[in-house]
């Protein structure tokens, strides 16, 4: 597998274009494999980008890049009558 310096270098190769059901897809050839099962696509221009999908689990793996908050949440409470004891 290429290292990320030769993946974003300008080398450049032709590759063939088919049609995969209603989709269009591409053959990429092995020097530009990803890793991976998925990839994000976007269009900037004329030019597709396509690059490798984050891996993890899903939103647990967002979760865990997300800094703590440092800030007190307010008393939702505060205000109202206490609770009273119900018996079932």
């Amino acid at each position: 597998m290429p290292s990320m310096a030769q993946a974003g270098s300008t080398q450049r190769r032709e590759a063939k274009l088919f049609r995969n059901n209603r989709s269009q897809a591409v053959r990429i050839p092995v020097e530009f494999e990803l890793p991976g099962e998925k990839v994000l696509i976007s269009r900037e221009g004329n030019r597709l980008i396509i690059e490798p999908a984050p891996q993890g689990a899903g939103l647990l793996a967002v979760l865990a890049t997300w800094e703590p908050l440092n800030e007190e949440f307010p008393d939702v409470d505060k205000g109202l009558q206490p609770l009273t004891d119900v018996e079932l």
